[in-house]
């Protein structure tokens, strides 16, 4: 993964056991959390998730593996192919060189 991977969440049991943040450590990756009751911290994550819960059907696949490539199809896709609104009706790929380009 991306020397810079991050994992973000709310503030939930689970996030903040020091077991799950030994393990996150451990994998080499930040955690970041939103603030306590601001739920618009994780809007972007969230319509993200939303939209590949759609757009996947995790429930087809047999295998982890098959499942870890339908993700990654989709994020490419998400990323490359889909235009967004609020992004000038941009992918996200082409939406982050037209802001290093400015």
């Amino acid at each position: 993964f991306h020397p810079e991977a991050m994992i973000h969440s709310d503030q939930g049991f689970h996030y903040t056991h020091p077991h799950f943040q030994s393990r996150v450590k451990k994998a080499g990756l930040l955690q970041s959390m939103s603030r306590r009751g601001n739920c618009w911290d994780n809007a972007p994550m969230e319509s993200f998730f939303g939209h590949l819960k759609d757009m996947v059907d995790h429930k087809a696949c047999e295998s982890f593996n098959q499942l870890k490539e339908e993700v990654n199809n989709y994020i490419s896709k998400y990323n490359n192919e889909r235009y967004q609104w609020k992004l000038n009706k941009m992918t996200p790929v082409q939406y982050r060189g037209h802001l290093l380009a400015a």
